[in-house]
């Protein structure tokens, strides 16, 4: 049953993929709250030019694709925050700019879409130990920076004013917030893949508001919820022969249904 931790490459993806289950659901939690969730999809979109460019560049996708997402994350923060355009606007240029900016790199230099293929719907074949080291440090970072800014990201999430009012920098946990979100996506892009992620950062979160505890419980719901998709997915794509983003986020879509139906019972 457990042969498959005789694969180097399962155990790079298990450990890899515990760290995106975690931080995934945990700024997605944000991101919902404040009814930001178009957000994931435009990060990961901006990020695939970051990894044609990785690709043609011969540096780590990883790497270049959390520099662009990261550049795009505060622009579209400035963009929002100056009220010049609407916040679903700005989300839409970006997302679907960059897709057309990826598509034009992609079709200049066909050599590398092979490679580009893993990082749109996940690979656990491909993952290094260097992707996993790094993907364990972003991850890091990630979650410090949530633990460290909690509260203040919490009230933000809940109530741009309200924080405004108790003196927070509001434009600042705002960028920050997004700047947390460009990182757990190119964390994540390495399993999951940038057209996927965006799932994983919304459905378990979802699923978890299903039974509609604190905000705090619904944290620890949506992680629990992200680890059984991503840790099942695993295994199943591998046995299967599957696609390992595809799998893990319609384990996730599963998890939302069935949270639905429990709930729904209960009433």
């Amino acid at each position: 049953m457990l042969e498959f931790l005789a694969y180097d490459f399962m155990q790079r993806a298990l450990g890899a993929g515990l760290v995106i289950a975690v931080i995934a659901p945990m700024i997605g939690l944000f991101l919902v709250v404040r009814r930001y969730s178009y957000l994931a999809d435009t990060l990961a979109h901006v990020s695939l030019v970051g990894v044609a460019l990785g690709l043609i560049a011969r540096i780590n996708p990883i790497i270049s694709a959390l520099g662009v997402a990261i550049v795009a994350a505060w622009g579209i923060e400035r963009l929002r925050s100056s009220r010049r355009l609407f916040g679903e606007s700005v989300l839409a240029i970006f997302l679907s700019g960059s897709l057309a900016i990826a598509l034009l790199l992609m079709g200049a230099n066909q050599r590398f879409n092979q490679n580009l293929f893993s990082y749109l719907f996940g690979s656990i074949t491909t993952v290094t130990q260097w992707d996993v080291w790094l993907i364990v440090g972003l991850g890091i970072v990630a979650l410090i920076g949530v633990l460290f800014l909690y509260k203040e990201l919490f009230l933000v999430s809940l109530n741009e004013d309200l924080a405004a009012a108790e003196g927070l920098r509001v434009p600042a946990l705002n960028l920050f917030m997004i700047m947390l979100a460009a990182v757990t996506i190119a964390v994540a892009m390495r399993i999951v893949g940038v057209l996927l992620i965006g799932a994983l950062m919304v459905i378990p979160v979802t699923a978890a508001m299903q039974f509609k505890s604190s905000f705090k419980v619904t944290l620890v719901i949506s992680v629990l919820f992200s680890i059984i998709a991503m840790v099942a997915g695993l295994l199943i794509s591998f046995y299967l022969d599957l696609p390992t983003g595809a799998t893990v986020v319609v384990l996730a879509l599963l998890e939302l249904i069935l949270s639905g139906l429990i709930n729904q019972t209960k009433k």
